[in-house]
């Protein structure tokens, strides 16, 4: 959901592992297919900005054909009787 929440917003990997509570051995490979597919664009933080002695960090934006999809997958789950018996909401990037 965390993606889906803030859509406009540059979405760090590790702040979404954190955010999200997805092993980041799982993240990332995801997060690499949602951008194959043209769910996300990314990019990387302007090194001139940084104040910390670290490398710029890759961050991902929701694309319009990405809202619509995350949107889809979000409507399929609410419908969805496992979930919505267990009341759970599943996780959506």
């Amino acid at each position: 959901m965390q993606l889906l929440a803030e859509p406009e917003k540059r979405h760090w990997g590790y702040d979404l592992v954190k955010s999200t509570g997805i092993r980041s051995g799982a993240l990332y490979p995801l997060l690499g297919r949602m951008y194959d597919e043209c769910w996300l664009d990314d990019g990387w933080e302007d090194p001139t900005e940084i104040r910390e002695s670290r490398p710029p960090r890759r961050y991902y934006t929701v694309t319009e054909y990405g809202l619509e999809q995350l949107g889809a997958i979000r409507g399929r789950a609410a419908r969805d009787p496992k979930f919505v018996r267990a009341q759970f909401r599943p996780v959506v990037l």
